[in-house]
């Protein structure tokens, strides 16, 4: 099998609610009427919104919710994320679901959007896991993509569709739309971001081709994204270049540079840029004005 048929759902969602009616209902009325559905992605912490208080340890009530659904729909399915309680951490991790209800691969969040993401800690492991007779998959989770060293982590142990749920309501969609592209074109993969929509998210989904094409972008509104991912044309593209141009995979591999920033050692320019933290507010008194 050289396709695989993925559906998005940008979802309009609640913070601090559950919200796993309404989202077992728009997975089952896409499997319904696209019967041909093979996976279902859903945003970051689209359940709950971005809540902590709603952790939960893992394997749990949630996720095997998920589990049924993913049974009772007879699809893959990406829950987008949650927060996970473990002792005293509490992680922002992805779970996969075969359509057999099993947990086919978790993935924590390596990059939490700190300093504003408070009190969540950041996974070590980057998570690629294959569907047998498709491909290789990869899990990353909005503000990773921020990095593009995490995506090539994925690529490099051989993953061909990078699986991106986000949750963003910032004014930077606009720029993490550019690194969706940019991180496709670079690794050659599929991209496939999904946000939410209004009352989590700002909506701006969007599907990236592995020559950083535009396979689909959304409006700000409540969508479903269903598309046919090509695995046949990826290969290719890796083997010959987007329309026969670059071949970036085989010259990363074959580059005998040595890159200083991922040996083990600080950089003293990075040091001098202070603290993680939230920016400060000017200090208004009435000397000011």
């Amino acid at each position: 099998m050289t396709t695989f048929n993925i559906a998005g759902l940008q979802l309009a969602l609640t913070a601090n609610q559950d919200n796993f009616a309404i989202i077992r209902q728009q997975v089952l009325a896409a499997k319904r009427r696209f019967p041909a559905l093979d996976m279902v992605l859903l945003p970051e912490l689209c359940t709950f919104g971005p809540a902590p208080r709603f952790a939960e340890t893992l394997p749990g009530n949630t996720e095997n919710k998920y589990c049924e659904l993913a049974i009772e729909a007879g699809i893959w399915l990406c829950n987008g994320s949650m927060f996970e309680r473990d002792g005293d951490h509490i992680y922002n991790t992805s779970s996969v679901i075969a359509p057999n209800g099993k947990v086919h691969c978790r993935y924590r969040k390596v990059y939490p959007f700190l300093p504003y993401e408070e009190g969540i800690s950041a996974g070590n492991e980057f998570k690629v896991f294959d569907i047998p007779g498709v491909g290789r998959f990869g899990l990353s989770i909005c503000y990773d993509m921020w990095f593009p060293e995490s995506i090539r982590a994925l690529v490099w142990q051989g993953a061909e569709v990078i699986l991106h749920p986000t949750l963003t309501n910032t004014v930077d969609r606009n720029i993490e739309l550019a690194m969706a592209r940019a991180n496709a074109c670079m690794n050659q993969c599929y991209m496939v971001d999904i946000n939410s929509a209004a009352g989590l998210g700002v909506g701006q989904s969007v599907v990236a081709g592995p020559g950083g094409e535009v396979v689909h972008q959304a409006g700000d509104q409540q969508e479903i994204i269903v598309l046919q991912l090509d695995l046949a044309y990826l290969r290719r593209v890796r083997q010959q270049g987007w329309h026969t141009l670059g071949q970036p995979l085989k010259s990363f591999r074959d580059t005998a540079v040595v890159f200083p920033q991922y040996q083990q050692q600080r950089s003293t320019y990075l040091d001098q840029l202070g603290k993680l933290e939230k920016p400060a507010g000017r200090n208004w008194t009435s000397e000011t004005f």
